[in-house]
């Protein structure tokens, strides 16, 4: 059997060498990183480097460096913790209306416990309205969280502007950057943000395990307790495969960024040349930047599921959304909030790329496809 053509790094990436070899070194280690005998310190010493390596590849001071089990993770403790920090004087909690789940459901969950949790608009292009942020702002507020790339069109947002209204109406600022690392410039300090979320299995480190990159004086509650390892915020015996796992894959993706954005980029606008040459298609996000890795299409007259079973079966991955909704079946809220119909949003799929994205992959894709979606339709009609 053919190889089959990964086109769903947005989901998960695979494992990159440089972080397989850091994982393999430290896993048969003997080791509490908290314990202060020889064995613990040397565990401690390989979290701490790995620390100092994932600050470095995304421009922060090593202690802002807080160790989650991944994304997911990260935005809860950012979202949860500012509101529990400052409900008594900033009871508002602002995100955009196109945010991954794990931001969206943290939201909704802190109204459900009373928290005034507003939700800020899109454009049809998927970018948020800064001046109806600057509206939503002149209520004592928490925190605002705006998605730096979003994981289902790549629309890139403007965080930095995003954290400095934020810092002006004295909100804390966090942007989920899970998409954007590897595949934009992503430098901390230079943004202005308070927080920013990151999960290591989307640039070719292993899963169950992200950081939270919090500033330093900002006082976050805890969300969970125990040892306190992280600052006091996060609790957990610390895991020393993962972390140099991920620090060693977000060094290879910082480093080869600038080169991967070019490569991916011209597979990209292969896809998009070849979806151009199919009838009543469009691409979602199209006017507006948007990272080289990803490529939403809405297919007219397709149910996007049915898309993606014809597509699987011919050896080629691809998503009908954001993977932490798999296996239910509902249109994207990401397209519904850019204002497409219900239609319009069961019936798109995304590609998205990654370290191990090949011109074969996007050769099997463009001889596949147009077959593909005259099939899906002759099923839709």
């Amino acid at each position: 059997m053919p190889e089959r053509s990964y086109l769903d790094h947005a989901a998960t990436s695979p494992l990159v060498a440089a972080a397989r070899s850091a994982m393999l070194t430290e896993l048969d280690r003997v080791g509490n990183a908290s314990s202060l005998h020889t064995s613990g310190r040397a565990a401690r010493q390989a979290v701490e480097e790995a620390r100092e390596s994932l600050a470095s590849a995304v421009g922060c001071h090593p202690t802002e460096v807080l160790w989650t089990s991944g994304g997911t993770e990260a935005d809860n403790l950012f979202l949860t913790g500012a509101w529990q920090a400052r409900r008594g004087e900033r009871n508002r909690v602002i995100c955009s209306s196109v945010e991954h789940p794990a931001v969206g459901e943290t939201h909704a969950a802190l109204a459900a416990r009373g928290a005034d949790a507003v939700r800020w608009t899109v454009d049809e292009q998927g970018l948020a309205d800064l001046d109806a942020l600057d509206a939503l702002l002149e209520v004592p507020t928490a925190g605002v969280s705006l998605m730096w790339a979003n994981n289902e069109t790549g629309v890139v947002q403007p965080v930095a502007a995003m954290a400095e209204r934020s810092r002006t109406a004295g909100a804390w600022s966090h942007a989920d950057g899970v998409q954007a690392l590897g595949h934009l410039p992503v430098d901390f300090a230079a943004s202005g943000l308070d927080a920013l979320s990151l999960s290591a299995h989307k640039v070719g480190g292993p899963i169950g395990v992200g950081a939270l990159i919090l500033r330093r004086g900002v006082g976050l509650s805890p969300i969970g307790y125990g040892g306190g390892q992280e600052r006091d915020l996060r609790s957990g015996t610390l895991a020393p495969a993962l972390v140099a796992g991920f620090a060693a894959a977000a060094t290879v993706a910082v480093q080869s960024r600038e080169a991967e954005a070019v490569r991916l980029g011209e597979l990209r606008d292969r896809i998009e040349q070849v979806v151009a040459g199919i009838e009543g298609t469009r691409v979602n996000g199209a006017g507006v930047e948007r990272t080289p890795a990803i490529v939403n299409v809405t297919f007219a007259d397709v149910r996007a599921d049915d898309l993606l079973l014809l597509l699987d079966a011919a050896d080629i991955d691809a998503s009908t959304g954001s993977a932490c909704t798999a296996g239910v079946s509902q249109p994207s809220e990401v397209l519904l909030a850019m204002g497409r119909s219900g239609a319009e949003a069961s019936g798109s799929l995304r590609f998205s790329l990654g370290h191990s994205t090949t011109s074969v992959d996007i050769d099997r894709l463009a001889a596949v496809l147009p077959d593909a979606v005259a099939r899906a339709r002759t099923a839709f009609a």
